[in-house]
């Protein structure tokens, strides 16, 4: 393996800002927040973005290495241990109101980012491993039916207004919360109960069902380990998680549709219908995450070979300090509908 693939190993400075959070407290109690929305965006000011994209040869022979495949593996170990500290901390160490609303935050960032990001790149591989332990980074973040809406779902209807994970333009970042969490949510069942019957299975079968049971049988062993106290906090930190994630599916299609045919259906999603950012620190921490519309044109190509597509819209800042600007509407309505309707006059 190339000295410069262990560039990803940077990924683990997250958990690291995570853990040093929790333990350290006081103004570090945030964490992951300062590593992931100000430090990383700090860095992608100054450090150029890259269209690099290698020999195709290359990329087949990252496809078949394994160490690419024990670096996503890590994050489950990584999530469930910060986890088990954070409800640790916030049960046997006193805290002010300030540490545990910055330490909520922090484990909320920390499991959206290696939890659900790494599930998304586990959950578009057939190989059954791979598929449990995208299921068990989903699990804590009581999101579990992402991945069946995602790959059934958005995957066929992305750019279209059937996709609740599509943001239309100058829709604001929390209606899209309400759209995508609650829509996606109903989608999910759906999808599940199409597969369930596609397969002539009992109602009992359905995936979703045994999705609710495993967060149900999570939540009480929490609760039973660390007491009642820590509930609220817990569940706070897996809504942050989900607010993060759909706060990354906001920015990754916003305001980019696929067009209507005379036929009446919609042109065949295409590159132009994700936004791309090639900014290196970005590109690490979340696994590649950020060359977004090569993962939509193969799904099933590995974090580590995704390219950098010529006819991709690319977003003028990394995905932290796109959010950032999303979280304030009429800063980035201002900074993307331009780019919108330049798109628009192609």
């Amino acid at each position: 393996m190339p000295l410069r693939d262990l560039k990803y190993l940077l990924a683990y400075l997250l958990p690291l800002s995570s853990f040093a959070g929790l333990y350290f407290l006081g103004w570090a109690s945030a964490g992951s927040l300062w590593f992931g929305f100000v430090l990383v965006p700090l860095i992608e000011l100054f450090v150029p973005a890259s269209t690099y994209n290698e020999k195709e040869e290359v990329y087949v022979q990252k496809s078949r290495n394994p160490v690419f495949d024990y670096l996503l593996y890590l994050n489950v170990f990584a999530v469930y241990g910060l986890l088990g500290y954070f409800l640790w901390t916030i049960s046997m160490r006193p805290l002010t109101v300030g540490e545990l609303i910055f330490s909520i935050i922090n484990i909320g960032v920390l499991m959206a980012i290696s939890g659900i990001n790494v599930a998304h790149e586990l959950g578009h591989r057939p190989d059954a491993f791979d598929l449990w332990m995208s299921r068990l980074l989903l699990l804590p973040t009581l999101y579990s039916h992402f991945t069946l809406e995602h790959n059934y779902g958005h995957h066929l209807r992305v750019g279209t207004p059937d996709d609740p994970a599509t943001a239309g333009k100058n829709q604001s970042v929390y209606s899209f919360f309400v759209q995508s969490i609650i829509q996606g949510y109903a989608h999910a069942w759906k999808i599940g109960t199409a597969r369930r019957k596609e397969k002539s299975l009992p109602a009992w079968r359905h995936e979703i069902i045994w999705y609710h049971l495993a967060q149900l049988v999570l939540i009480s062993g929490i609760v039973l380990i660390f007491g009642w106290g820590v509930l609220i906090p817990y569940l706070a930190a897996a809504l942050i998680s989900i607010l993060t994630l759909e706060a990354v599916n906001y920015i990754e299609h916003y305001g980019l549709v696929r067009k209507k045919m005379s036929s009446g259906r919609y042109e065949p999603m295409g590159e132009e219908h994700s936004w791309n950012s090639n900014h290196e620190i970005g590109r690490i921490v979340l696994f590649e995450l950020v060359r977004h519309p090569d993962h939509h044109f193969q799904s099933t190509r590995k974090y580590q070979s995704l390219r950098h597509l010529d006819k991709s819209p690319q977003l003028p800042f990394g995905y932290p300090m796109s959010i950032a600007m999303a979280l304030i509407p009429p800063i980035w309505f201002s900074v993307m509908n331009p780019k919108i309707e330049a798109l628009e006059m192609r």
